[in-house]
């Protein structure tokens, strides 16, 4: 069985499926997931996508559905006889479901782990009583779990298998069809409908500030399962152009001069590709609040995370504003010296994000859960 509940948890989850297969293809899979675990050839008993949710509050929402799942999941136990679970990611449902397959006696294999060193450092107890391994992708958080008593492994950051060989700007805006000689801005609203019906407005309407001041060109790639109808008609009501890539995360990145990128996965590819960025989050107002008072970390983008200082300003909330944001990325924009210092310090990061081949040794460490070579 396979479990991932979002979109970047359905593309590591389908390159670990992937690894597994090439080393044996009797292995079948079945699960959760989205469109990349299908083409893996992964039987989905249900689509991540119906399942993804931003922020505390907004799990209220899709909690029947959630549920249900959740049962489906555990109803297939008898029938289904999986010899491991592997869950990726999505903490709240795979936790719950480490559980019940914990007590039937099935191995449980966790690939990305919680964010405990973020938030919630109690469900490390869960974590310790349920997960038989666990494949870690931050360097740091191998050693908090060891020192939780957890069987934890760090494996590499995975988006390094995917980051592609540099290219120009120009060679890249001659990809998606821009302007070579125009400066650029890449917006990276999220993956999720919700998230990018919160954010996208916010985004538009920032480029419509910006576009008041200089001659610039906007470009966002599809992400997850977005469609490109969702996406085109928040766009049409708006009186600003912004090319819309399929598939494109990596050429939109390598076209621009900056990026306004929602927090996530996205802020560390956009890291990895050495591109200067504004990060921006914005949720409910609840879950904002509970998020203050729970979360641990001073920062929310990965890039300054893992950095260890704030390399990447970061605009939260009410400060995720229109006016805010275009002020923000005007200054970036005209002052050389501040985007090459960002884009120095960005350098520096996947230096520590180990090396490339993260899917292949988690696939070994399920392989060594089945007392296979």
């Amino acid at each position: 069985m396979v479990v991932a509940g979002e979109a970047s948890g359905d593309m590591h989850a389908a390159f670990l499926v992937e690894a597994l297969q090439r080393r044996d293809d009797r292995f079948r899979f079945y699960g959760v997931g989205g469109e990349k675990l299908r083409r893996a050839g992964v039987r989905l008993i249900a689509d991540s996508a119906d399942m993804a949710v931003v922020g505390l509050t907004e799990v209220f929402v899709k909690l029947p559905f959630i549920l249900k799942v959740m049962r489906q999941l555990k109803n297939s136990f008898p029938a289904e006889k999986p010899e491991v679970v592997i869950l990726v990611d999505y903490p709240d449902f795979n936790l719950a479901l480490a559980k019940a397959a914990h007590r039937r006696g099935i191995k449980v294999f966790y690939y990305i782990a919680p964010q405990i060193w973020a938030w919630r450092k109690a469900r490390i107890g869960k974590i310790r009583k349920y997960v038989d391994k666990m494949a870690v992708i931050l360097p740091f958080e191998a050693t908090l779990y060891h020192e939780a008593g957890v069987d934890a492994v760090f494996v590499g950051h995975p988006l390094l298998d995917l980051i592609p060989p540099p290219c120009s700007k120009e060679e890249a805006r001659r990809i998606i069809g821009l302007k070579e000689d125009v400066t650029t801005v890449g917006i990276l609203p999220g993956s999720r409908p919700g998230e990018v019906a919160r954010l996208l407005p916010v985004c538009l309407k920032t480029a419509e500030i910006m576009n008041r001041e200089s001659r610039l060109q906007f470009a966002l790639p599809l992400a997850g399962a977005l469609s490109r109808n969702f996406v085109e008609d928040v766009i049409g009501r708006r009186g600003v152009k912004v090319a819309v890539v399929d598939d494109g995360v990596y050429n939109v990145l390598s076209a621009s001069d900056l990026a306004i990128v929602a927090s996530g996965t996205a802020t560390l590819e956009t890291a990895l590709m050495e591109t200067p960025m504004i990060i921006i989050y914005r949720v409910s107002l609840p879950s904002y609040i509970l998020g203050r008072i729970f979360i641990q970390v001073k920062n929310i983008g990965l890039a300054n995370i893992i950095a260890g200082k704030t390399i990447v300003p970061e605009l939260v909330q009410t400060e995720a504003n229109p006016q805010r944001i275009a002020r923000v990325a005007q200054e970036l924009l005209e002052d050389e010296s501040k985007t090459e210092e960002m884009k120095l310090e960005l350098s520096k990061l996947k230096n520590k994000l180990g090396t490339p081949g993260a899917a292949d040794r988690a696939a070994q460490i399920v392989c060594s859960m089945l007392g296979e070579a």
